[in-house]
C-alpha cells in the first residue's frame, strides 16, 4: 500500500527550505483543485492525500475509464490510521522536502519510519539545485554528441559574474536555482539588463545563494525523459514526454503510444542519440541517487534550431526535475494502440481543470505541438 501526495508546491518549498512554509495561493490553488490526480498512476486500493473527498470523486467519476480505484483520504483521516497491520507501505509525494514531511508528521507522527531523514532530504535538496545538473549531468550528455548537441549554463554567486556571462551569451535566459513553472525563469534579448531584471538577479543571488545563466536558444520543440530511481540504486527508463509550455508554463501532453511519440519525436531528434543518452543518464544519476533518492524525476530536453544550417541540435538536458512530473501522469494515461491518440491539458479559468481529449487531427498540426 502506498500513500500518495500531489504537492505541485515542491519547488518553491524547495527554494523557501522551511518546515513551515505557506506556498503562493496559485500553488495551493493547484494542490487543492488537482489532488486528485495521483489515482491515475496509483495501483488498486492505494491512498491519496486530498482537500476534499467528495470534490475528488466527483472528478474521478468523469474519468472513471482512466487509473484505479483508490481511496481518498484527508489529512484528518490520516490521524487515525494505525499502521500496526501494515507489512508494506511507502509514502510518495509529488516531491520530497522538509515542507511535506513536517505536514505528513502533524498528520500522523507514525509516518516518519516512511520518510527520508533529514540529511537525505538536505541531498535531495542540493541535487534539485539547476547547478547540480549544469555541472555534473550536462557535460557528460554533451560528450556523447558534441556535433549534434548544444547547451551550457553557469552558476553564478556575483552580479558581476552574471553580467560577464550576459556579454558573452548575447541572448541569454536566467534561471533562479530552484524554482517552479517558469516562475524563476527571465528572458534578456540583450547583453545588458535594466533596472528591473537587474533588481531581480540581484535578489535571487542574495535569497538562493548564485543564479543560473544560460544562452537563449531558438527552441523548435518540447520533450523529456522519464524515470523512477529504485532503492537499490538502479534507474528505470518509463517513456518519453512529448509537452508544450506557453511562458515557461506547462501547457498540456501528448498521449501516445511510444511507437508513436518516438515517430514524432524523429523529426525534430536523432532517435539513437536520443537512447544514447538515455542510457548514460541512467548510469550517471544512479551513482548519485543510490542510498540518497527513491523515486519518479524526469529530464527536460529541447530540440534546437541550427543557426546557419538546416537540422536540429539537441539540448540534452535543458532541466533535472527530481520530482514525478507531468509526464509521469502522461504515461499513466498511455492510450493502447487501439484507442486513439489524446491530448492531455492543464488549464485554469475559475480553478484548475484537467482534461483529456481525443483527437482525430494529426497531433503535428494541433495547437499543443505547434508552440
Amino acid at each position: 500500500m502506498k500513500l500518495h501526495i500531489f504537492n505541485p508546491e515542491h519547488d518553491i518549498a524547495l527554494a523557501a527550505n522551511q518546515e513551515c512554509f505557506t506556498a503562493p495561493h496559485a500553488g495551493r490553488r493547484l494542490r487543492t483543485d488537482l489532488g486528485f490526480i495521483p489515482a491515475f498512476w496509483a495501483s488498486e486500493g492505494d491512498m491519496v492525500l486530498v482537500d476534499d473527498v467528495e470534490a475528488a470523486i466527483e472528478v474521478r467519476r468523469h474519468l472513471r475509464k482512466f487509473g484505479n480505484d483508490v481511496v481518498f483520504v484527508t489529512a484528518a483521516d490520516l490521524k487515525d490510521f494505525t499502521l500496526d497491520d501494515v507489512k508494506s507501505f511507502q509514502v510518495e509525494p509529488w516531491g520530497w522536502d522538509r515542507t511535506i514531511k513536517e505536514q505528513l508528521l502533524r498528520a500522523n507522527k507514525g509516518l516518519e519510519p516512511f520518510m527520508p531523514s533529514d540529511d537525505a532530504l538536505a541531498t535531495i535538496r542540493e541535487m534539485s539545485n539547476r547547478r547540480f545538473a549544469a555541472e555534473h549531468l550536462l557535460p557528460v550528455l554533451r560528450e556523447i554528441a558534441e556535433s549534434q548537441t548544444v547547451g551550457e549554463s553557469h552558476y553564478c554567486t556575483t552580479m558581476e559574474e552574471v553580467l560577464q556571462v550576459l556579454k558573452r551569451n548575447g541572448r541569454s535566459v536566467l534561471k533562479s536555482p530552484w524554482s517552479s513553472s517558469g516562475r524563476g525563469v527571465r528572458y534578456v534579448e540583450t547583453t545588458v539588463l535594466d533596472a528591473h531584471l537587474e533588481g531581480w538577479a540581484a535578489n535571487v543571488v542574495k535569497r538562493q545563494g548564485g543564479i543560473m545563466v544560460e544562452p537563449l536558444y531558438s527552441k523548435v520543440y518540447d520533450f523529456g525523459l522519464e524515470f523512477v530511481s529504485n532503492s537499490d540504486g538502479s534507474i528505470d527508463f518509463k517513456g518519453l514526454s512529448l509537452f508544450a509550455t506557453r511562458g515557461g508554463a506547462y501547457v498540456g501532453n501528448i498521449l501516445a503510444t511510444e511507437a508513436d511519440k518516438r515517430e514524432i519525436l524523429s523529426r525534430y531528434a536523432d532517435i539513437a542519440l536520443v537512447d544514447n543518452i538515455c542510457e548514460r543518464i541512467r548510469a550517471v544519476l544512479s551513482l548519485h541517487f543510490k542510498g540518497i533518492y527513491v523515486g519518479a524525476f524526469g529530464i527536460d530536453m529541447m530540440a534546437v534550431a541550427r543557426e546557419s544550417a538546416d537540422g536540429f541540435l539537441l539540448h540534452p538536458c535543458v532541466e533535472l526535475n527530481l520530482r514525478r512530473t507531468m509526464g509521469h501522469l502522461a504515461l499513466s494515461l498511455t492510450p493502447t494502440i487501439a484507442e486513439p491518440q489524446r491530448i492531455m491539458s492543464i488549464s485554469y479559468a475559475d480553478k484548475y481543470r484537467m482534461r483529456i481529449h481525443d483527437t482525430t487531427n494529426n497531433l503535428l498540426n494541433t495547437s499543443l505541438i505547434a508552440h
